[in-house]
């Protein structure tokens, strides 16, 4: 309990009082409110047990508004002053989906290799494996992906359903793909790589407004209107040119949401929840990685 000067009056504020009053705003997803309310309890109660937990609540009400890189420093504190705690273990999960957000795939697998390497539980070094593989998984690294799942134990293969996960990633062809430089090369005849790519709407575009330019540009030659002829070609060059860069183009689209597919099929199929830590009351710990 601690008395605070408020316009000349004295006001009492307990320490359980102040934590539920910051806890029901963060239930309520008033996380604005919830962040000021456990920094006032955090800093009226500075050796109170809940700080770590204070500290958690205010980064998990940072990750859910947006703001990834304040929760990453609240994330921190708590790794810093208070491991190996609960906390802090989960607090490493959660500093690896901020750095995922912002789209620093890089550090976040750098900090799920240090927790691998110092933490205290078996279980949660798994844990730290198999959340750098799916960071792996999803920046497209596959060989990386197998490498960091064949480090998990294996009497938690099962528990992690590493056995098809790695049954998938052995196969010589993962998903279907088209090749960027050949679908190119194909749209010398307009058209011819965007079938490749089976966009055939595009491709029928493609051939109907190049043949039009190249049949304008020959009847102008023709017909001796050099100046005309010479215009249409200048123009018809560049719809040619976007016709085989926009195969190109089409080609690592086409990669790409291959890819994605592949993920969203393999990740419906082996969905796991982890709950390695224990957290606090109302929480649940789970993977989400996006991109």
């Amino acid at each position: 309990m601690v008395a605070a000067q408020n316009n000349n009056r004295q006001m009492v504020i307990e320490s359980d009082h102040q934590y539920e009053f910051a806890d029901t705003y963060f239930r309520q997803g008033r996380y604005a409110e919830a962040i000021l309310e456990f920094e006032r309890f955090i800093h009226f109660f500075p050796d109170e047990q809940r700080v770590p937990k204070a500290y958690y609540r205010i980064g998990l009400s940072l990750l859910n508004s947006g703001r990834f890189k304040e929760a990453i420093d609240s994330f921190s504190t708590i790794i810093h002053r208070w491991y190996p705690s609960d906390l802090s273990m989960n607090s490493y999960f959660r500093m690896s989906e901020c750095l995922m957000k912002i789209q620093d795939s890089g550090s976040a697998v750098r900090l799920l290799e240090h927790l691998a390497e110092t933490a205290p539980s078996q279980i949660i070094r798994d844990e730290a494996y198999y959340r750098i593989g799916w960071i792996y998984l999803e920046t497209g690294n596959f060989a990386k992906a197998l490498e960091s799942f064949q480090k998990i134990r294996r009497a938690n293969w099962d528990r992690f359903r590493l056995n098809e996960i790695t049954s998938e990633l052995s196969k010589d062809n993962l998903f279907p793909q088209k090749k960027p430089l050949f679908a190119g090369a194909l749209s010398i005849i307009p058209g011819a790589g965007f079938v490749y790519c089976e966009r055939y709407q595009d491709a029928l575009v493609a051939f109907l407004l190049n043949s039009a330019f190249i049949w304008s540009a020959c009847e102008s030659f023709d017909s001796g209107n050099d100046g005309l002829g010479s215009i249409i070609t200048f123009v018809g060059t560049g719809f040619y040119l976007g016709n085989i860069y926009g195969a190109v183009s089409s080609a690592h689209k086409y990669n790409r949401a291959s890819k994605k597919t592949f993920l969203e099929n393999l990740k419906s199929r082996t969905a796991v929840t982890l709950s390695t830590v224990k957290e606090m009351p109302g929480l649940v710990l789970g993977v989400r990685y996006s991109f």
